[in-house]
Formats: structure tokens, sequence, C-alpha cells
């Protein structure tokens, strides 16, 4: 691995773009944070804080936070992308004419493009930035325990071992491990995947289940998502990795996650309107959860979870109904990899 310092660009201000931009920083690579916002990125620079979404945690004084994408991307190392999926192709391409040529990118984002055919955010960067090597970083990270310091690990995924090895090292301190993945397709579904199941698991919650059923669901969830991937030629067995079940197990089970607070007041009766409004961020399984049921139908993947929720959120059915029928369902196999067919 090399040790010198990378030049770094971090396209997001979110709390996860802020959280690894300022693990970097700390780490002694130059960096920069790029925000949309010229007024939000001002106060976050004067403050050194992120207010709107790390409020309390302190950013490194060597970070960089800045509205100028052409000053962050110049001559970047290495860049990475974390912008909602909305946003995330008109941002890939407004960099492809100031990326440096042998500027490797990474994609944070946990999410599938609206509208976009099933088109995953790495393979949106391969769309726009072609030539350059691009890696997926996935994995149980909250960012306000990055931030505070907690131990942490994720997972980087890329074809080319020059990317992985350089996250690695630029990542890499006391609190915060990675860990290498060739299977990039994945990587990737494992984080968009999970939130679907947050969604289910915290309305499961605000409705009094119990540790049974939430085991029950957590398992099963995980099922869904190995047939899923297998079926879009991942490999199933990275599912049991960080970016599979240790991402699932985070998001699922707090309500430090988005989708799980979306679920947990979906359970308590409140329209999927006005939890999306009031959330503040972007929730990514609400729109993951669209583009899942329709691929799992055109593929025929059996994704009992994926198409109950559906029911729920946009064919107005009663959670008791649809819990019925699951519950009443066809009984199959538990596990179904190397099964004897």
């Amino acid at each position: 691995m090399e040790s010198h310092s990378v030049r770094v660009a971090v396209l997001g201000g979110g709390s996860f773009g802020t959280a690894i931009a300022n693990i970097i920083a700390v780490n002694g690579h130059p960096t920069y944070l790029w925000m949309r916002d010229r007024d939000n990125a001002e106060v976050c620079a004067q403050a050194r804080e992120n207010s709107k979404y790390l409020p309390g945690y302190p950013l490194c004084e060597a970070l960089n936070i800045t509205s100028d994408l052409a000053l962050a991307v110049d001559e970047a190392d290495l860049v990475f992308v974390s912008i909602p999926s909305h946003s995330f192709r008109s941002v890939a391409q407004q960099i492809k004419p100031l990326l440096a040529s042998g500027a490797q990118v990474v994609s944070t984002a946990k999410g599938i493009e609206p509208d976009g055919g099933f088109t995953l955010m790495s393979e949106i960067l391969q769309q726009e930035l072609s030539g350059h090597p691009i890696g997926v970083l996935s994995g149980p990270n909250f960012a306000k325990e990055i931030v505070a310091g907690q131990q942490t690990a994720s997972v980087i995924a890329s074809e080319s071992e020059a990317l992985t090895a350089r996250v690695q090292q630029t990542l890499r301190s006391e609190t915060f491990r990675v860990y290498a993945n060739h299977d990039r397709g994945g990587v990737e579904l494992g984080g968009a995947l999970k939130n679907i199941y947050a969604i289910i698991c915290g309305m499961a919650a605000a409705m009094g289940a119990g540790n049974n059923t939430q085991a029950m669901l957590l398992t099963r969830s995980l099922a869904e998502m190995g047939r899923f991937a297998s079926a879009m030629g991942a490999n199933p067995m990275t599912f049991l990795g960080l970016a599979g079940v240790g991402d699932l197990i985070l998001t699922c089970t707090s309500d430090l996650s988005r989708n799980y607070r979306v679920g947990y007041a979906l359970g308590q009766g409140q329209p999927l309107d006005d939890v999306v409004a009031g959330l503040g961020q972007v929730a990514e399984g609400v729109n993951t959860l669209r583009q899942v049921k329709q691929k799992a139908d055109d593929m025929d993947v059996y994704m009992p979870l994926v198409s109950g929720l559906y029911s729920i959120l946009f064919e107005r059915r009663e959670i008791a109904d649809v819990v019925r029928e699951l519950m009443t369902g066809e009984q199959s196999y538990d596990v179904e990899y190397g099964r004897a067919k």
C-alpha cells in the first residue's frame, strides 16, 4: 500500500460524506468536502461543524469545505461521491470534465436511480466516467458514531486492486477499518436492499413486535436479499459479510436509521407522504422498494416481504391483512444455497 498523502474530494455534505471527509482529513490527506449550497458551506467552514446533519461534532481544522466543485475535484487522486440517488447522475456529469486522468471514483450512496431502469450508483459512474476506476464503499456505518470515534468497519468493493488498496490506506485509522471485496454489485445491492427491510422492521417495532418476530424478519430479509442478488449476478456469500448481514442488522435495529424511523412512523399510523416530508433527509428505502418490486416481478424472484410492504405503502392494503397472508403462505426451505436441486 502507498504511504504518501492522497488528494481527496468528497462530494456531498450530508452526514456520511461529512464523516468520511473528516476521517481522511484527520489522517493527514489534503481533503475537500463539497457542498452544493454556498451559504451552508460557508457556515460549516467557519463553525467547523455540520450543524444540519452532525450537530455537536467538531470537524478537523485541516478539512477544506467549499461549494466550488472545480476547486474540490481539481487534481484529486480519489473522489468519493456521497450524493442521494436522485441527484447522483447530474453530479457525475458535472465532474466528468474536471477529473484528472488517473482519478479513482467511489460511490457511497445506498440507492437505485429513480426511473433509471434499475441502475445502481456505480453503474452511473461507469456510464458517465468511462476510463476511471470505480468502487463502492458500503457497510454498517452510522455517521454520528464514526465522527464520535466509535470503532467501525466498512467494505470497499472494486475490480481494481489499486483502488481498493488506496481506499483502505486513506481511510484506515484506530477507529475505522476497511475490508476489501471484488463483488461490487453484491456489496452495492446489500447497501440498497437493506433499506427496504429497515422500513419493515421499524413498522413491526412500532406495532409491538417481540424478539421472535424481529429475529424472523431479519433472517428472512437476508434470504430475500441473497435470492435477489443472486438473480442479478452477484455472489450471495457477499451477504454474509459487513455489507450484507452487518448493514442489515444495524439498519433494522436502530432509530438512528432514517428508513427504520420511516417504518416506525408508518407503524404508528402516519401517512407515508407526511412521514417522508417530515424526515428532513432522504430515506432511500421508499424509492428502492418501487424499483426492487418491479425488477423482482420482471425476473420472477420470490420476495414476499418486498411484495407485502409494497402493497401496504402503494396499494393501501391493511397491515393486518398482509401480515396474515405472509404468515399463512407457502412454507419453503430455510437455507436455499447449497441445497440439492
